[in-house]
């Protein structure tokens, strides 16, 4: 992980550093560029992005409440194990308010929001084959942003974004076995066509298939790579030293 180009990237955002920082850390745990289990150091993660320990301090502050690190008391800082409950939690919740989203932006999207809808499926068709896997995530999160807006509820998608980075994890983990890209193209057209038809049930059916697609990954990937998820015995261990 390079953190110093990436936060090079950020400073002409002119946000403060800790959020910076936050975002950074954040992107590298969820993309698995940082692993699950490892234990990050204060001192060095300040020295690799070329800033105080202060914004460092501050960033795994809000990681450890978004449930992606916890502090070991005389050990340091340690990058969540992925739990499946927490995976399957954060779906639930996801399922649940973007269902929602999508029934109401069937009934209030405007003529323009669905031309910016038709325009992020054309930006996904194009980047089916030739772009990176985090660039196609990020027009696949451009494109639930969207769905948001057209139903008038942007503060759903924020809320949204402090819960799917448990999903995501599980998404970067399993690149090679997802669902084809062509596929997720194809439901979030659905998606649209639905939106596009005033029909709110029909949305709701779409999106519900849609993020159901993680269930039938996780308990191979939980198999697959045993030492990346928290097994039961290890949280309890963990709470009994706490």
């Amino acid at each position: 992980m390079d953190e110093r180009s990436t936060l090079a990237k950020l400073d002409a955002s002119r946000e403060p550093m800790a959020r910076q920082v936050t975002r950074a850390l954040r992107q590298a745990i969820v993309s698995m560029r940082i692993s699950p289990g490892e234990m990050l150091s204060e001192q060095d993660l300040a020295q690799r992005f070329g800033v105080s320990r202060s914004p460092v301090r501050e960033a795994l502050i809000k990681l450890s409440e978004a449930g992606l690190v916890r502090v070991l008391p005389q050990r340091g800082t340690q990058v969540v194990k992925i739990s499946r409950a927490a995976v399957e939690d954060a779906r639930f919740i996801r399922q649940a308010v973007e269902c929602a989203v999508v029934r109401e932006a069937a009934l209030k999207a405007t003529p323009v929001m669905l031309a910016e809808l038709n325009a992020s499926l054309t930006r996904q068709r194009r980047a089916q084959r030739a772009t990176s896997s985090d660039d196609f995530m990020a027009l696949d999160e451009e494109f639930h942003r969207l769905l948001a807006e057209a139903a008038g509820r942007p503060a759903a998608w924020r809320m949204i974004e402090d819960v799917k980075p448990q999903m995501d994890r599980v998404r970067y983990l399993d690149v090679k076995q997802a669902t084809p890209r062509h596929t997720i193209v194809a439901q979030h057209a659905l998606i649209v066509d639905a939106i596009k038809s005033c029909d709110p049930v029909a949305a709701e059916k779409a999106m519900h298939q849609h993020l159901s697609e993680i269930l039938r990954s996780l308990p191979e990937l939980a198999a697959q790579y045993p030492d990346l998820f928290e097994q039961e015995n290890d949280a309890v261990a963990e709470a009994l030293s706490a």
